[in-house]
């Protein structure tokens, strides 16, 4: 296994910069997520690691060497695709052994490898089959089981569960997230979904426009977010957003309040703000609960409930217009056109000085 460090690293097309000046450590045996909208730089950044992408700018090292001008086959690094790229001519373990057999390796080798793939991957009842008789995440192990058996320094994986249907992605994640734990492995994955990150990291990288916004834990992300970008991708539903004044500033909160908001005091976490500026409050939808009558923080009227078995999701209008999602852990019956007051814990709400 290894060690993965970024330095620097940009790309270019033409006069198109989209990777620019990117810094990443992946440490030997972390499970690292590259997450981002579509045309973020993830899916660019992966192929430049894999040397399928030239590096126009910056050092790329794996296990200590630059690897910057070497060949993707002598990288140390097999790569999973979101195709699955098997050849359907060809049974799973002659799939499996494909790359073994281009490198010639013997047959005891080959049988040996092939068996514990397998066995990793629980398919030792698919490997005479062809790939027209496997089901679309029975397809997804095998081009996983060709990776392990090159035994690389690095698993690279590139949204491999996209094409499959949310079932089998739940199940594919938790055999991704198992394979990890099996092998120690570092491995490098690549997916647009915040909820794959969430639940398969040991480190998240958060990428917009080719540039990294944050790094680290997935529940260190969640609850300390470092700007609006990262607050508003990470969590289901999203965070709300409120446009909020300034009304007072100490040493460790600002005082901020809006027509439906009453005056709250809000941890600023060191980020600068001046009295009677706009800035952004956000909350959490999961952590709104309701009040009575005129009571609670935070006031407005409920145009839409949503029952969803394990919770309610309320979408509230507020006096200027905008709009916020509570995400009620009972069955709470709030009718279209009542009011809806809220309380929250305002040490678990976040104050951003950019405005949306």
């Amino acid at each position: 296994m290894a060690n993965v460090r970024l330095r620097n690293i940009r790309k270019n097309y033409g006069k198109v910069e989209v990777i620019k000046g990117v810094d990443i450590d992946i440490n030997d045996g972390e499970f690292v997520v590259f997450v981002g909208p579509s045309g973020c730089g993830k899916s660019t950044l992966l192929r430049m690691i894999a040397g399928l992408e030239d590096i126009t700018d910056g050092t790329l090292e794996i296990d200590g060497t630059c690897v910057n001008d070497l060949e993707p086959s002598k990288r140390g690094i097999a790569m999973v695709f979101q195709s699955y790229a098997i050849f359907p001519h060809m049974t799973v373990r002659e799939n499996v052994a494909f790359g073994l057999t281009i490198k010639k390796a013997s047959k005891a080798e080959k049988e040996k490898k092939v068996a514990e793939a397998a066995r990793i991957l629980q398919m030792e009842n698919l490997l005479d089959r062809r790939p027209s008789e496997l089901s679309g995440g029975q397809r997804q192990r095998v081009a996983i089981g060709r990776a392990i058996v090159r035994d690389p320094k690095v698993f690279l994986f590139d949204e491999p569960l996209s094409n499959l249907d949310a079932a089998l992605r739940m199940d594919m994640r938790m055999e991704i997230g198992k394979l990890h734990q099996d092998l120690g492995a570092s491995m490098i994955y690549v997916t647009h979904d915040q909820v794959e990150a969430m639940t398969l990291a040991d480190k998240i990288v958060v990428l917009k426009d080719g540039q990294v916004m944050q790094t680290g834990a997935p529940m260190e992300l969640y609850h300390e977010p470092a700007n609006l970008f990262v607050a508003g991708f990470l969590g289901a539903p999203s965070m709300n957003f409120m446009d909020v004044t300034v009304n007072a500033v100490n040493d460790t909160t600002v005082a901020v309040s809006n027509p439906s908001l009453d005056r709250i005091e809000v941890p600023h976490k060191g980020r600068p703000f001046t009295v009677g500026q706009t800035a952004t409050l956000g909350v959490r939808p999961q952590y709104l609960q309701p009040a009575g009558d005129g009571a609670g923080k935070l006031h407005g009227k409920v145009i839409l409930t949503e029952r969803l078995g394990s919770e309610t999701v309320i979408e509230v209008v507020l006096a200027d217009g905008s709009k916020i999602i509570a995400a009620l852990a009972e069955d709470s019956i709030q009718s279209p056109g009542t009011a809806a007051n809220f309380d929250f814990d305002p040490n678990r709400a976040h104050i951003f000085p950019e405005t949306r």
